[in-house]
This record gives structure tokens, C-alpha cells and sequence, in this order.
């Protein structure tokens, strides 16, 4: 079983609105030794968890009207940039779980293998240079809107993280392919959606939004 479906079955209520939620929709926070708030993304630090939903404008609330402390029941101090340290954490957890993936061999890399695979149907997620050709992308995410089901896409990152990731020069487009990894790479990525769009606004929407249209409304472009 994945972790992200082992949080599905697990619910936590979040400081913000009061709603109980799905572990997988949400952050978990601790308060660290020092009097601060801590991030939990891996869901190991000791101490009571402090759970918020995984979007930006929820931990900057919980942040502004001292959510943490009540909570808590203590006097805490979270950064004013809790929001963009966590962002920061899920960036660098996406990238490590694509590296991973890469030296499992379920991580395709280059234009026509990443074509070709999602030809055959076996590609979960396309995952796509913000700063790439748009004729590249064009034509992978026009084949992947005609597949069933299609595979989702992320455009969050630029050549150069994927490059340093994957360990390869000038990385550009590559498939996850469907499986463990693409399902903890999902569960990841997801909670990074609350904090930064996965497919840049200038990106030709009409071609992109559809392989993302089951991302809660997080993952496609205004």
C-alpha cells in the first residue's frame, strides 16, 4: 500500500476551518523545542501533530490568527514565512522522489521515449520543464489529452532542478510511469499544488488543463 493510500483512510481535523480531512490533504506541523512551528512532511517528528490544510492561504491564517498556539495549548512562534519554508520542502521531496523513480527505471527522460511511452498508455505523469520548448510540449500534451485516462502533467519545475534531480544535462520532458513510485510522486506533488500552480499560467491551457482535471482544481491554470 502506498502512503498516500494508507493517509486516505486516516482523517485529522484542520486548524483552519475546523473540517475533518484526509491525512492526505493535509500538512502536519510540531512544535519544535525552541518555542517554533516545525514542518512534518514525512509524518516522523515526535511531539503532537498540528494539522493544516495543504495550501498556502491555510498556513498563512493559521500563522496570522496564531492558530499554532491555540492548538496547541502553548506559546509558539511560527516563521512569518512558514507557508513559502514548506513549499521550499515539497519542491526538494517532488524533485527527490523523480531522482528515485529515475534510478528505479520508471522515469523516462527526452522527447520521443516520453512520446512513445505515452503512446502505450503505461505513463502516469508527464512532467515537463517550465522553461522548455513549447512546441515539444505542445505536442506531448495534444497525444497525452487523447489518451484514457490521461496522464496528469506538472510544468512546476525548470531545466535546471530536473537536470540536478535526474542527473542529466539539459533535462526537459519526461514520463513517470505508472506504479509505486508514480503513486508516492502523486501524493507528493498534490500537496505541492496547494502552493504553486503545476502548470504555468502561459502555458496554451487549452491543450494542458485536461490531463489535470482531476486534481481538485489545483493543478490547472487560472
Amino acid at each position: 500500500m502506498s502512503l498516500r493510500q494508507a493517509t486516505i483512510d486516516r482523517e485529522r481535523r484542520d486548524l483552519v476551518t475546523h473540517q475533518v480531512m484526509d491525512e492526505s490533504r493535509l500538512i502536519r506541523f510540531v512544535a519544535a523545542p525552541d518555542g517554533s512551528v516545525a514542518p512534518d512532511l514525512g509524518r516522523k517528528l515526535p511531539g503532537r501533530g498540528l494539522w493544516v490544510a495543504a495550501d498556502r492561504a491555510s498556513v498563512e491564517t493559521a500563522v496570522k490568527k496564531n492558530l499554532f498556539s491555540r492548538a496547541a495549548k502553548a506559546p509558539l512562534q511560527p516563521a512569518a514565512d512558514l507557508a513559502e519554508r514548506v513549499e521550499t520542502l515539497l519542491v526538494r521531496r517532488c524533485l527527490d522522489q523523480l531522482g528515485l523513480a529515475r534510478r528505479e527505471g520508471v522515469l523516462i527522460s527526452g522527447f520521443e521515449k516520453s512520446l512513445a511511452n505515452v503512446r502505450s498508455g503505461k505513463a502516469a505523469w508527464i512532467i515537463e520543464a517550465t522553461d522548455g520548448s513549447a512546441d515539444g510540449r505542445g505536442k506531448l500534451l495534444s497525444l497525452a489529452k487523447h489518451m484514457t485516462p490521461p496522464p496528469k502533467v506538472c510544468g512546476v519545475f525548470k531545466a535546471d532542478d530536473l537536470s540536478l534531480a535526474l542527473g542529466l544535462e539539459n533535462a526537459i520532458h519526461a514520463v513517470l510511469l505508472e506504479g509505486g513510485r508514480a503513486d508516492r510522486w502523486t501524493f507528493e506533488v498534490e500537496r505541492l499544488a496547494g502552493f504553486r500552480p503545476l502548470l504555468p499560467p502561459e502555458w496554451d491551457v487549452e491543450r494542458a488543463e485536461a490531463p489535470n482535471k482531476d486534481l481538485d482544481g489545483r493543478g490547472s491554470a487560472p
